[in-house]
């Protein structure tokens, strides 16, 4: 996966096509190829670059001072963030790192140990959330492949379940719900989340799982 296009990084990075195509003109940091057609595309390489300087850009470097760092450079000025938002933001554009470099075994690390950190229920609404939103876009419109959705998805996957395995709580609200995806419903993240939710919070859950008949 190394050919994005213009709209994809718009849809990642949250930077309009028509702000990125001014800093084309302007800086040096994208160089994109273009196709028989014309149509810019863009590395992965670019991909990072323009995830790290929107980062950067918002929380109040300028262009033209960012464009002036050297790779170590910028990677330091992000990691010296402190702002909890942006912290967030940061961890959620390693995931997107990953998820396109096919590197799943720190797409695991990057979670284990915000979750080490935080918990199951804050990863979840604050990193992986996010994450999955901004990559929504690219499997709606067939530019993330099937591996990179099934591999990440199961990772989250796996996460949650163990997660809801782990799960405890000094509360008991004398109800039971029943949780299930009808027929034809196969995505079950969501689902899973909600059974840690009731789970945390007292509630017995029956778990039927996805594509129930």
């Amino acid at each position: 996966m190394d050919a994005f296009t213009i709209k994809d990084l718009e849809n990642l990075t949250g930077i309009k096509a028509h702000t990125i195509r001014i800093w084309e003109q302007r800086y040096g940091f994208l160089n994109p190829q273009r196709t028989q057609t014309n149509i810019r595309y863009y590395s992965n390489s670019e991909l990072k670059t323009v995830l790290n300087i929107a980062l950067l850009n918002k929380y109040g470097y300028k262009i033209s001072h960012i464009d002036r760092m050297s790779p170590i450079e910028m990677k330091e000025k992000i990691l010296s963030l402190t702002q909890a938002q942006a912290q967030q933001e940061r961890i959620v554009n390693d995931l997107i790192h990953c998820m396109v470099d096919l590197r799943m075994e720190d797409f695991e690390t990057v979670l284990d140990n915000y979750i080490m950190a935080r918990g199951v229920e804050r990863t979840i609404t604050q990193i992986i959330f996010p994450f999955l939103e901004r990559i929504g876009m690219l499997w709606l419109t067939n530019h993330a492949i099937l591996a990179q959705e099934h591999l990440v998805t199961n990772i989250i996957r796996q996460k949650l379940i163990i997660g809801i395995e782990g799960v405890s709580s000094h509360l008991s609200l004398n109800k039971t719900t029943l949780l299930f995806l009808p027929e034809g419903e196969h995505h079950e993240l969501g689902l899973l989340f909600m059974y840690f939710l009731l789970k945390s919070r007292g509630v017995k859950v029956y778990y039927l799982g996805s594509n129930v008949h």
